[in-house]
């Protein structure tokens, strides 16, 4: 019984130094983030032809610390990665180990990517088409906070729906999922990313559309990533099978 305790104080204490240096890795991309805050607002509104609104000295603060927030989300992704990576590795074999390692660039780029794709190509989209419901008939009018509001529901979660490759891979790899049990999980997995994307944009139909897509895109390319990494590693455990019914 002390032994269990002293095991389960060792693995709690880990886990509060794995914490900790993420949190404060954090807080430091926050800091210098919220350094360079006031030029990363002017670049993310150079296409407005107005001035943003606030409706409070609230709102400014707000707008700063969620623009800082995102930026240090993205920068501390990889010191997250290897912390989960070191608290976990000792039960990992030396394979799953090497390979959870190799994931972790993938999980930044990846974050990236989805924020560009949702800051370049989705946002506009779905802003452009709300503003044309407007034209010559309503007065439009933003303010800081709902404008960057808007923004961040429309990118931020694609930076970690991106992830659902890199992670479909992993799982793969380790045998928690293959492509045959994603395949039969397709109709239950295409209504929660419907889902999602009917929660993260605005109530109407285009701005659905144009998120449910890419969504059920990544879903099927992360089945196909699943068939490769799958049939690499049955070759590999037959390549074992063969190795070790040589005789010596």
């Amino acid at each position: 019984m002390k032994d269990v305790e002293m095991l389960l104080v060792d693995h709690l204490s880990e886990l509060r130094k794995r914490l900790i240096i993420t949190l404060v890795t954090f807080a430091l991309f926050f800091i210098v983030s919220f350094i360079y805050v006031q030029d990363i607002y002017h670049w993310l509104i150079r296409d407005l032809d107005e001035k943003l609104a606030v409706l409070g000295p609230s709102d400014i603060l707000w707008v700063y610390f969620m623009i800082s927030g995102i930026i240090s989300i993205a920068l501390t992704i990889p010191v997250a990665a290897h912390q989960i990576w070191m608290f976990v590795k000792p039960a990992l074999s030396k394979h799953e180990a090497k390979t959870a390692l190799s994931y972790i660039p993938a999980l930044f780029l990846l974050f990236i990517t989805g924020l560009a794709f949702g800051y370049f190509v989705v946002y506009p989209m779905v802003l452009d088409f709300l503003l044309s419901l407007s034209d010559g008939q309503f007065q439009t009018f933003f303010t800081s906070e709902k404008y960057f509001r808007f923004m961040m529901n429309l990118t931020l979660p694609f930076g970690f729906l991106f992830e659902i490759p890199l992670v479909i891979m992993f799982l793969t790899s380790i045998g928690l999922v293959n492509p045959k049990l994603l395949s039969k999980a397709r109709r239950i997995a295409y209504f929660v990313l419907v889902l999602i994307a009917i929660v993260i944009t605005p109530p109407d139909f285009m701005s659905d559309f144009l998120v449910t897509i890419p969504l059920l895109v990544l879903y099927e390319f992360s089945i196909t990533l699943s068939k490769i990494v799958y049939r690499k590693k049955l070759a590999k455990q037959e390549d074992n099978v063969v190795e070790l019914r040589k005789p010596s």
